[in-house]
């Protein structure tokens, strides 16, 4: 009876340890393998190591910020199912376009689908100096350019190859005008916070077929 009591309270201490890892199987995910977080590597950096889409290995891995990984964190990674199916058109990352960059360094302090005062943010805000360059994250040509967009302030908006777009708000001053083409790492605008923020930040989306996306999909 001791002996049947205690495998149980075994049982249920393995049940529990479980139920609280970071790393969990859902159906039909069984069949992988873990990466350890070496120092330096982000998370879209080793879904492109292994061709496995960072959506996935989010959803499996059940990381709440795709952008915070910690170095010795063990990744898994699902294996690629063979398929008969027709190869997919290109998708963003292929060669034929270029690759996003960052507009401007500084520390994320919003992230895509936060919510502040009842509003979801649509990007990712950047908290920057004051009067930094802010440049174009791809390049393109501006289609909308505006002085006191409601709640983004000064606003530039960027069409790219691949029914790509790309918001930056709250500047200082926009230095591009619309219909002009830009190429990336172009300066196109100035840290600011007009519009709706407290201090100097950049407010930046990537949208696809005007759709907002995760920012940290693309960036490198």
């Amino acid at each position: 009876m001791r002996r049947n009591t205690r495998s149980l309270i075994i049982l249920l201490c393995a049940m529990l340890a479980a139920g609280c890892a970071t790393v969990s199987y859902t159906p039909g995910t069984r069949d992988g393998f873990y990466h350890e977080v070496s120092r330096g590597e982000t998370l879209w950096g080793i879904s492109k190591e292994y061709s496995v889409s960072l959506r996935e290995i989010v959803k499996i891995n059940r990381i709440p910020n795709a952008s915070k990984i910690e170095v010795g964190q063990l990744i898994l990674i699902p294996r690629k199912k063979v398929s008969s199916a027709k190869p997919k058109a290109a998708s963003y990352n292929s060669s034929k376009y270029e690759n996003f960059m960052w507009p401007v360094k500084g520390k994320v302090v919003s992230y895509f689908g936060s919510t502040l005062n009842m509003v979801k943010n649509k990007g990712i805000d950047i908290r920057a100096r004051e009067g930094l360059t802010v440049a174009a994250s791809r390049s393109g040509r501006v289609s909308f350019a505006s002085d006191g967009m409601k709640g983004y302030g000064k606003t530039i908006i960027i069409d790219h190859a691949g029914d790509f777009q790309t918001v930056y708000a709250h500047n200082k001053e926009n230095l591009v005008m619309v219909g002009q083409k830009v190429n990336r790492g172009e300066a196109i605008a100035r840290v600011g916070q007009t519009g709706r923020t407290g201090y100097p930040t950049l407010h930046f989306e990537i949208r696809k077929g005007h759709e907002p996306q995760n920012p940290f999909y693309y960036l490198p």
